[in-house]
């Protein structure tokens, strides 16, 4: 095993700085997930750390060594492809023994591995069937057993579950859990999918247009977004964002916009007392909310419901706030209908507050 260590990685394309100044450590035996938008630069950092693209500027440390000028094959990591990569041509048993044979590994120690991947993956009765004999997870399995028989250093994913179907991804995310803990092997994990992110990372990197944006475990990404972007990305449905002005009123600060009134609790009105009379962006998660009664009273909003998204174990409500769309998680025996007044009172304890400039939180809570 070994750890993965990023110093201001930079990479450009022409003109386009597709990776800007990354920093990120990647502990050994550790599961990291790098999430982002398409085109943040997921993949391009991924093709970085195994040698297919070459970086403008920075380092690249793979257990202890600087592996920049190393060739792919000799950086000691195996990567999963989206597309799995095999050859149609050979039997699954050939496709996971090929590096090894290219490695001139022994016979018996070739066969020893594929015959231990095949066994973690489930699909030793599958070593001689083509890859188009295969279901798309069978395939990813095959994709993943030909990583595994290397035990390289580092294993890199590139969005392996894309190309499987909803149900099937659930379950591949458990197999690729349990392989972790078994393998113990250092990951760092793309995806675009942030329920994928969450579910998966020990710890989570959030990528925008090549820049870092915040690292952390997925609990306190939720909890604590750094900025915008990251609570916008962070959780679904994605947090709600509301305009306003910090007021102070009878040694109370509240948040004020168009439609609303949020008095600001005293843990986090002393983050933000220095931003008095400025405006500020309010992020409020949609299980932040719960029914309740029409008063004049602050914390509370009234919405008109324009959509109702019934998903069993909870409703999706979307509605308007004055001029603003809000989405709403609700319990399912709520009863709401379309175009009704709903009101609603807001958990405060639990709102965010972002400077409208630099989109950056204003509450730094540690």
């Amino acid at each position: 095993m070994g750890n993965v260590i990023l110093i201001e990685l930079t990479k450009r394309f022409g003109d386009v700085a597709a990776i800007r100044g990354i920093n990120l450590q990647i502990e050994e035996g550790e599961l990291m997930v790098l999430v982002g938008p398409s085109g943040c630069g997921k993949t391009t950092l991924l093709r970085l750390i195994a040698g297919l693209e070459e970086a403008t500027s920075g380092e690249i440390w793979i257990d202890g060594r600087l592996v920049n000028d190393m060739a792919p094959k000799d950086r000691d990591i195996a990567m999963v492809f989206q597309n799995y990569a095999l050859y149609p041509h050979m039997s699954v048993y050939d496709n996971i023994a090929f590096g090894l044979r290219l490695r001139r590994y022994s016979r018996s120690e070739i066969d020893r591995r594929v015959q231990q991947a095949a066994g973690i993956l489930g699909i030793t009765d599958k070593l001689r069937s083509k890859p188009a004999e295969l279901s798309g997870g069978q395939r990813q399995r095959v994709a993943v057993g030909r990583a595994i028989v290397r035990e390289p250093k580092a294993f890199l994913f590139d969005e392996p579950l894309s190309n499987v179907d909803a149900q099937l991804r659930v379950q591949m995310r458990a197999e690729l859990q349990s392989l972790h803990r078994r393998l113990k092997r250092t990951t760092l994990y793309v995806t675009h999918d942030q329920v994928e992110a969450m579910t998966l990372g020990q710890r989570v990197a959030v990528l925008k247009e090549g820049v870092l944006q915040q690292v952390d475990t997925p609990q306190r990404l939720y909890d604590h977004p750094a900025s915008v972007f990251v609570a916008g990305f962070i959780g679904s449905p994605a947090m709600n964002f509301l305009k306003g002005q910090l007021v102070r009123q009878n040694n109370t600060l509240s948040v004020q916009g168009d439609g609303f009134q949020m008095n600001i609790p005293p843990k986090r009105a002393s983050l933000v007392c220095d931003h008095v009379g400025r405006e500020v962006i309010v992020g409020i998660r949609p299980g932040d909310f719960q029914p309740g009664e029409v008063g004049s009273s602050p914390d509370r909003i009234t919405i008109r419901v324009n959509v109702i998204e019934s998903l069993g174990s909870e409703l999706i409500v979307y509605g308007k706030l004055s001029s603003s769309d809000v989405a709403i998680r609700l319990d399912p025996d709520v009863r709401i209908s379309l175009d009704q007044e709903l009101t609603l009172v807001v958990n405060t304890e639990r709102i965010h507050l972002f400077d409208p400039d630099s989109e950056k939180t204003l509450l730094h809570l540690r």
